[in-house]
């Protein structure tokens, strides 16, 4: 199905890629603190449906046809961004079910439907995300073989991968939660969670 040797190559470039501070990672992270990893697994179904949409869309050609259609494309982002701005002021200010409560074991949860929406609206509008599978996915495909398997493979390999590196983030975050409440710095927790949720949907509204 795939050259061997471009698998080599593959699959460490796209887990440097994986690893490296992104807006899904932080997204994990924000959740691994105020979720759990467990719910936060949730938003991880989401994300993976978006990364394995945008990654097949664009191993396909169509991310040339969003190109021509900027403004469908610019409406998706900010709508995006503009909720997880809200989510991380609510946040920010220890409210909605996003928050640590004082109590941390009260902690409110979110849906499961709220939390896959995110990840998933996360993933599929992130313009890096689709210049980089318009980027990547290319040179790793072989035009004299049958480019359905080819892709499945890959896209398989990307969401495996993915998905470790969300459970590496979210598992992070956790940790910091218990750290830090431990020593009784819940807002402390909040306004880090909640900043980091804003920065992620203003880099999302205007990436």
């Amino acid at each position: 199905m795939l050259n061997l040797s471009l698998l080599s190559v593959f699959v460490p470039t796209f887990l440097l890629v994986s690893l490296t501070p992104g807006m899904c990672m932080t997204l994990a992270m924000v959740l691994g603190m105020t979720q759990g990893v467990r719910r936060t697994l949730w938003m991880m179904v989401g994300e993976l449906a978006g990364v394995g949409l945008v990654a097949v869309a664009s191993g396909a050609g169509v991310a040339t046809l969003m190109l021509r259609q900027p403004e469908l494309f610019a409406v998706f982002k900010w709508l995006g961004g503009a909720y997880l701005i809200y989510l991380g002021v609510m946040m920010w200010r220890s409210r909605g079910r996003m928050a640590v409560p004082d109590e941390l074991g009260t902690q409110a949860r979110a849906g499961r439907r709220e939390l896959a929406v995110q990840g998933f609206v996360t993933a599929v509008a992130n313009p890096k995300g689709w210049a980089f599978f318009v980027a990547l996915l290319p040179p790793f495909l072989d035009a004299s073989r049958p480019l359905a398997g080819q892709l499945a493979v890959l896209v398989a390999l990307i969401l495996t991968i993915e998905f470790l590196a969300l459970v590496i983030y979210a598992t992070g975050g956790q940790t910091l939660r218990h750290l830090l409440g431990q020593s009784r710095n819940v807002r402390l927790l909040n306004r880090i969670a909640g900043t980091l949720m804003v920065g992620v949907g203003i880099w999302l509204a205007l990436g």
